[in-house]
């Protein structure tokens, strides 16, 4: 673990000294999808801590989450390598090839945390509080792994792809990515990108997809975000969009 307090302040020191001169943003194609991992990650990790392994309902319901959490995380890992570690290594050929590793390890986590997800699905009732006791520590190693793996990429593979790459080339790159998941996958994961941005974040990506998507698709979006957002946030969100709170329902 490596908590740097040099890093707040300098960045803080940047904004606030007249005499400074800080750049503006550059393109980050992590930090919002990596809010979003962060959030489900956490979420899943509470509830198969709360859950009450004598519900069948509650109990089915909460190991579907984990599997969903799980193949994400799959797809995540291959958006990643297949466009971001791509883009790396052809213009800083071995930058990636750490980070990469850890994804070996990650998809091997994946398939273990599956194999143990399935395995309690199938135990009989009396072992059911130790097995998911068992498999509530192994998710939490494996998000706790993943929290610093996101922080290392925000880190590390940001300075590799800002010194190679304009933001305009960047851009490119991500569009790309994006095009490729499917709708489905799509939707699930702006239910958690969405939610939990800062509201200028939501504002400039709903923003740019009222401008390029189909209308119908928008609105299936709002719709979509709406429940997981508090109403003073919702009510800012439609607020900065120039919208009316109340939306029709999607077609």
């Amino acid at each position: 673990m490596n908590i740097d307090p040099r890093e707040i302040s300098a960045l803080i020191s940047a904004h606030t000294d007249p005499s400074a001169q800080p750049g503006a943003p550059r393109m980050d194609m992590y930090a919002g999808i990596h809010k979003a991992l962060r959030a489900v990650m956490a979420h899943t990790l509470l509830a198969l801590g709360r859950m009450d392994v004598t519900d069948e309902e509650e109990f089915a319901s909460h190991c579907e989450r984990v599997m969903d959490l799980l193949d994400l995380c799959r797809s995540h890992l291959q958006h990643e390598n297949t466009f971001v570690h791509t883009a790396i290594e052809a213009r800083a050929p071995g930058a990636a090839r750490v980070l990469e590793s850890e994804h070996v390890e990650h998809e091997a986590a994946i398939a273990a945390l599956a194999a143990g997800i399935t395995q309690l699905l199938g135990c009989a009732p009396a072992a059911r509080p130790v097995a998911t006791q068992a498999l509530y520590r192994q998710l939490a190693l494996f998000i706790a792994h993943n929290f610093e793996h996101m922080h290392a990429e925000e880190t590390t593979h940001n300075s590799v792809l800002w010194a190679h790459y304009s933001d305009a080339e960047l851009v490119e790159v991500h569009n790309a990515l994006v095009a490729s998941i499917p709708p489905e996958e799509m939707m699930a994961i702006l239910r958690w990108l969405v939610p939990f941005m800062s509201p200028p974040e939501r504002t400039a990506l709903l923003a740019d997809m009222r401008a390029h998507a189909p209308a119908p698709v928008f609105t299936g979006v709002l719709h979509s975000v709406k429940p997981h957002l508090t109403p003073y946030e919702w009510i800012k969100l439609m607020r900065s969009l120039g919208m009316s709170c109340e939306i029709a329902p999607p077609y």
